[in-house]
């Protein structure tokens, strides 16, 4: 009888385009798996070597060819232990997305992706072709029948029965997953489902780190033949996750497992836009932030998120008070700045304002103040934060929600300056519920005042938001069915909408697309993110 077969699975980070970089930390990797943890074999995520998605970097023949020559040197590492690395896998003129086996210095079999996801924020067929072959891969370690297949082959059911069919005992996936809200429980229904249907083991690893707009979770999970889905492993947590299987009742225990804490929906939207925001400022040379800080519940919150990616001495606030802000937007920010040990520069913008107003009064003769000049002090802001960023270096954070970006309460080229979004895929009212939440957990980080006071542009005397939007609860009910949803018109006015609140609504979304086309990347958390995953025509006459 076989003994229990020891797997190390690597939960970790591996960045997109750096072949070497991750080539030598893999190899480094298999050793540790061998040597520390006894480890039969080892396991990494989906295309580990490329970093996932490498998207137009698989166009090039010279990176193509560098990751053969990076998979080469990683096999020779695989001594005394196999390992299983993704990779992408030229042949001739196509591509395949790749998982090899690696033994004693040797790649001894490599198996292609069969199932590519072409839907959502995944575009595998722009650049991966199906082995019209599609040959199971079965393979043997420890005495122990072991599978593969990759991510997407999970979804479909004939890839992983053709695969038990072959004698597998084990099978191992891959992935590279993003989050999104309410993904797990989707997920461990079709795990259980599926070893329910092979009574097979099943090894479910999923990659971790934000790369641009997209961010995985990791959230990785073993499933016993009999059904059984363990706890998943800590999302959003780099980490070893080291198993042992036992062929003859093919069940798994847990060796080294860090477990979730707090799986609600909070913890781990919080969780996303954290990790998106540092990894997106580490991968690009980033190691400080700047952000606009108003007083406001935006601001405020993307404070937080900084505040806990970055540390706090690598983030500095800005207050830009015009002659339209409230004195408790300034005491909200200096007080929120002192809650968070954050530096807090204070920058004027009247003279600014008062600039563009001086050399437009020609033109502008005549005409009243409209939304304008509004406009304008949002402009000045920007234009003073783009300054203070290029000066000191650092990355500027716009503060922007989901919901303002839908409607267009948004000014380009002004509150929409900066590099990366991190509410870009959060509705205001989820905003809200994250800055309650996040107060709950350790020190507050986000002042009840700016929670309670109504939330205002301060672009004009006593301007709020709802005198030009409907209420947020209405609002971001009616953008969740047309925008994540992609319900008509005439659904949303069944479900209960004021027909006049939804054509209103409509129309902004569709005019304001061409601002959406051009605002800075933010973090994926929901089914449809605006970006590479909500990509509508600029010029559009469909008007349902």
């Amino acid at each position: 009888m076989s003994k229990p077969l020891r797997l190390a699975l690597a939960q970790f980070d591996f960045p997109v385009g750096a072949v070497h970089q991750n080539a030598e930390r893999i190899a480094a990797m298999i050793a540790q798996a061998r040597d520390e943890y006894g480890a039969d074999l080892v396991l990494f995520p989906e295309l580990a070597l490329s970093g996932y998605p490498p998207e137009d970097l698989l166009l090039r023949p010279s990176f193509l060819a560098d990751c053969e020559a990076a998979l080469r040197q990683v096999a020779e590492a695989a001594r005394g232990i196999v390992a299983v690395v993704g990779w992408p896998e030229a042949a001739g003129p196509v591509v395949y997305n790749a998982a090899s086996v690696l033994r004693d210095g040797t790649v001894e079999r490599t198996y292609r992706k069969r199932e590519l996801p072409n839907y959502a924020v995944f575009d595998e067929r722009r650049y991966f072709d199906v082995d019209p072959d599609r040959e199971d891969c079965v393979f043997e370690v420890g005495g122990v029948q072991v599978g593969l297949i990759v991510c997407e082959d999970l979804w479909f059911p004939e890839p992983i029965a053709g695969t038990v069919a072959g004698g597998a005992e084990l099978v191992l996936v891959p992935n590279a997953s993003p989050y999104e809200h309410d993904k797990h429980a989707q997920r461990d229904a079709l795990i259980a489902q599926r070893v329910q249907e092979t009574g097979a083991g099943l090894v479910y690893l999923n990659v971790v780190g934000g790369q641009d707009s997209l961010v995985f979770d990791g959230a990785s999970v073993v499933a016993d033949g009999d059904g059984t889905v363990h706890p998943a492993a800590a999302a959003f947590v780099e980490q070893w996750l080291v198993v042992e299987f036992d062929p003859a009742t093919r069940r798994f225990a847990a060796l080294e497992w860090q477990e979730d804490g707090d799986e609600s929906r909070d913890a781990l939207a919080w969780r996303a836009v954290v990790r998106g925001t540092g990894d997106y400022c580490r991968k690009n040379g980033f190691d400080r932030v700047w952000l606009g800080l108003s007083g406001g519940i935006d601001s405020a919150l993307v404070l937080a998120i900084a505040v806990d990616a970055l540390g706090a001495e690598n983030v500095t606030a800005v207050r830009l008070p015009s002659r339209y802000t409230a004195d408790l937007s300034n005491d909200l920010a200096a007080e929120q700045c002192a809650m968070l040990g954050v530096q807090l520069l204070t920058v004027p913008i009247e003279k600014p304002f008062q600039g563009f107003l001086d050399a437009l009064a020609g033109p502008f003769a005549g005409r009243a103040a409209d939304v304008t000049e509004e406009n304008l002090q949002s402009r000045a802001r920007g234009a003073l934060m783009m300054a203070l960023s290029n000066k000191f270096g650092g990355l500027l954070l716009t503060t922007g929600n989901k919901s303002e970006y839908a409607v267009g309460y948004a000014t380009i080229y002004g509150d929409m300056c900066g590099g990366y979004a991190p509410l870009k895929d959060l509705y205001k009212t989820e905003v809200y519920r994250l800055a309650r939440w996040r107060n709950t957990v350790g020190d507050r980080a986000v002042p009840q005042g700016v929670i309670d006071r109504p939330p205002s542009a301060e672009l004009r005397e006593n301007q709020k938001d709802q005198d030009s939007l409907p209420p947020y609860d209405v609002l971001d009910g009616i953008l969740l069915r047309h925008v994540d949803q992609e319900q008509s018109r005439d659904e949303i006015v069944a479900a209960g909408y004021d027909p006049a609140t939804v054509d209103r609504v409509l129309r902004l979304v569709r005019t304001s697309e061409w601002k959406r086309h051009q605002a800075a990347p933010g973090p994926k958390v929901s089914r449809r993110a605006f970006g590479r995953e909500r990509r509508y025509p600029i010029s559009n006459g469909y008007r349902r």
